[in-house]
């Protein structure tokens, strides 16, 4: 088949060499300097001390450090490292990293590799080009890196250069915290200490650390790299700034669960690979609804470590694709008229043995301690909601949110019937008698019967319980885990406390001064509680008789992150001050400004560059051949069409020219404005009104212009071919 005016080929062959698998287990995490390789490489004392240091968040000291790093270096050496880097994650959203080679030279001139303890847990990269929204001026350049040995160091292989990085934390000269590692281990130590508080009032004295749980599961697209290059759009802005929907979306549900192309499971299987050697435990891969769409899901991981894991699975699909001639596009909204990309953040509680603090077991509603946590966490989104989505607030989740695709802006709770029946009697003080397991039956006697989960799916809830753990769907596809993490360990931190205080000021028995505290706390936040379908406009009338936020936007949504309420909260357990939630603020609102911006400036560049002169092409394509035609057979009725198709192309011309001049006009407008709020108002209302508007003209034009003379690629193309 002819190639596409694109010049990408319609099939895609590549040739798959095909070796005998290796067993996942033989070489998982053979890429990290995990507990396994500390074993290994350790003096046994050193490697006892570095244990309790992991576990207990003791100090380390100077001569521990400086085992440890002659250990990591001889072990990164013998991987073929010849550089190390602090890794760390700034408030960009991705990761940095400034590699430095063991070298250092001898007495007698030459060199020796060498890496001491203090290189290994602290760094002093310059920090004045990284986001700080005002915690220092640009002329203060000092910053520090710190080593969190909670995460452990790994080895990168990229092209020719193979570098051991160390995962850190990322602080100023004056100690305020620079980076999403920072504010997220503080808000693990805040639930920690709130949590086992509630568990020891609950008499469980055998629990020594609670600590959050993330599973997120990663949507993304991919497109054939030759498209990819020829999307001025999709190079600077991540997605697509106009094109005309295919003939065929997503409308036929034939994508979800499908079976995986070749190339693409190809791809998928590399990625896995790499994954796997890191230490990241990939779980589950699947098409997803839209076309070209795809999940990769791990298994749950203490907090920390899933955020550092998912910031490696974002950045090892970037770098794989390529190999495959795809590119990974992680935008929120790639493409118009298809479902856009979120990451299901999956969170819950567990001890230190084992134990899942959300797990309902077998009679839920004599579960005293999952109830306590249940209310607490219900508790934490009802009084701090806002938090919840501002923590999620992004130019590309606007396109997002609330699309009938995803979850409303409105955050609200899902619990499944057999929890909300139970807190309604508990409520109401009647007993909740417990239901048989239920099963589905299948009749067919081949096939065994299925156990029926407690709580069904919702797929339209922000917040649903999912059995035994709450899954937060608002978060976008692109974003760091880091920061919504941060935002749900506080607010259920404070839930728990609050909780812990009000049994202990009711004395008496504990189990019924509990009971009395989660009846008034369901009483008090039910409000949150929703079992409906939240895409309808009548739940969005009714939580606005619920007095429930809906901040529709994010240059909305993000003003709550400067409120007094947010800052008392943040301070008090310690995980932000006031300055460093206000620098988040205006990072954040920034950000927005600039990602509105840049879209707007690309569309302005493609359609005066690329759309324009091609339909100013076709334009005189249909009027030459009007004129020519008349020459031959007069003004003859038949011609009317074809005047009416030269008409109809010559006022879609010109309505782009005239909107394309009002977003230029609009752009200058927007950057003249000098307060950052009202900046932000002003690209979202204004600026993209205008941009959604000349998308329509744009869209329209590609319906008439002549496929040759279509300077780009189309979505069918995109979507499809691949």
């Amino acid at each position: 088949m002819k190639a596409s005016n694109t010049g990408a080929a319609y099939e895609r062959t590549y040739a798959i060499t095909k070796e005998k698998e290796v067993q996942i287990s033989r070489y998982f995490g053979e890429d990290t300097f995990n507990l396994k390789a500390m074993h290994e490489k350790l003096p046994k004392d050193i490697y006892r001390r570095v244990i309790e240091i992991i576990n207990e968040g003791r100090m380390m000291d100077l001569d521990t450090a400086n085992s440890v790093a002659h250990a990591i270096k001889e072990w990164a050496i013998e991987k073929g490292a010849t550089h190390y880097c602090h890794w760390f994650q700034p408030m960009t959203g991705a990761t940095a990293e400034k590699h430095d080679s063991f070298i250092e030279f001898t007495d007698s001139g030459g060199v020796i590799e060498r890496f001491s303890g203090k290189q290994l847990i602290q760094g002093e990269p310059d920090a004045s080009s990284f986001p700080s929204g005002g915690l220092r001026s640009t002329f203060e350049a000092r910053g520090y890196t710190a080593w969190d040995p909670t995460s452990p160091a790994f080895i990168i292989k990229n092209g020719l250069g193979t570098t051991l990085c160390i995962p850190t934390i990322f602080i100023s000269y004056t100690g305020e915290a620079l980076d999403k590692k920072t504010p997220l281990l503080r808000s693990m130590e805040a639930i920690n200490k709130n949590a086992l508080n509630m568990l020891h009032i609950l008499g469980n004295r055998e629990s020594k650390k609670v600590f959050a749980t993330l599973g997120p599961e990663q949507e993304y697209f991919l497109v054939d790299q030759d498209y990819y290059y020829k999307r001025q759009d999709l190079v600077l802005s991540g997605r697509s700034l106009f094109g005309a929907a295919p003939p065929k979306g997503q409308q036929l549900e034939d994508q979800y669960f499908g079976s995986i192309k070749e190339r693409i499971l190809s791809f998928m299987h590399d990625v896995e690979e790499e994954l796997y050697k890191l230490g990241i435990p990939a779980k589950t891969r699947h098409n997803e609804v839209a076309p070209s769409q795809f999940e990769i899901a791990p298994i749950f991981e203490e907090a920390n470590l899933a955020a550092d894991h998912n910031q490696l699975v974002m950045e090892t699909m970037k770098r794989i694709a390529p190999l495959h001639k795809l590119r990974l596009l992680l935008h929120e909204k790639p493409f118009a008229g298809i479902n856009g990309s979120g990451k299901h953040l999956n969170w819950s509680l567990s001890d230190d043995l084992g134990n899942n603090l959300l797990n309902p077991g077998n009679t839920p509603q004599d579960n005293i301690q999952f109830l306590v946590f249940l209310v607490a966490t219900i508790r934490a989104v009802y009084t701090h909601a806002d938090l919840l989505r501002a923590s999620v607030a992004s130019a590309g989740n606007d396109h997002r949110l609330g699309a009938n695709e995803a979850p409303p802006a409105i955050i609200s709770v899902f619990l499944g019937e057999q929890l909300t029946r139970i807190l309604e009697d508990i409520e109401k003080g009647k007993i909740t008698k417990a239901t048989d397991a239920a099963i589905i039956n299948l009749g067919i006697s081949k096939l065994p019967v299925l156990s029926k989960d407690s709580t069904d799916r919702n797929r339209t809830s922000p917040f649903a319980f999912t059995g035994n753990k709450f899954e937060f769907r608002a978060v976008g596809s692109s974003q760091s885990i880091s920061f919504p993490a941060t935002v749900l360990n506080t607010i259920v931190a404070e839930s728990l406390n609050t909780i812990a205080g009000k049994i202990k000021a009711k004395g008496g028995n504990v189990n019924q001064a509990t009971l009395d505290v989660v009846r008034e706390e369901i009483a008090a936040g039910k409000g949150v509680l929703f079992m409906g379908d939240n895409y309808t406009r009548e739940w969005e009338d009714e939580a606005a008789r619920r007095k429930l936020p809906n901040k529709k936007t994010g240059a909305e949504a993000l003003k709550d992150l400067g409120t007094d309420k947010a800052v008392r909260l943040f301070e008090k357990y310690g995980v932000l001050t006031a300055g460093e939630l206000k620098s988040r603020y205006h990072i954040r609102l920034e950000r927005y400004i600039k990602e509105i911006d840049i879209e707007a400036v690309t569309l302005s560049n493609m359609v005066q560059n690329q759309i324009i002169p091609a339909a100013v092409q076709y334009q005189k394509v249909l009027a030459d051949s009007f004129r020519s035609t008349k020459d031959v057979i007069g003004d003859d009725r038949s011609l009317k069409l074809q005047k009416e198709l030269v008409r109809t192309v010559s006022t879609l011309i010109a309505e782009t020219q005239k909107l394309l001049d009002d977003l230029g006009s609009k752009i200058r407008k927007a950057n003249a404005i000098g307060s950052g709020e009202k900046k932000a108002a002003f690209f979202c209302s204004e600026v993209k009104k205008t941009m959604l508007e000349l998308r329509d003209r744009v869209d329209s034009l590609e319906h008439y212009v002549d496929n040759e003379l279509w300077p780009v690629p189309k979505y069918w193309e995109m979507l499809f071919i691949c």
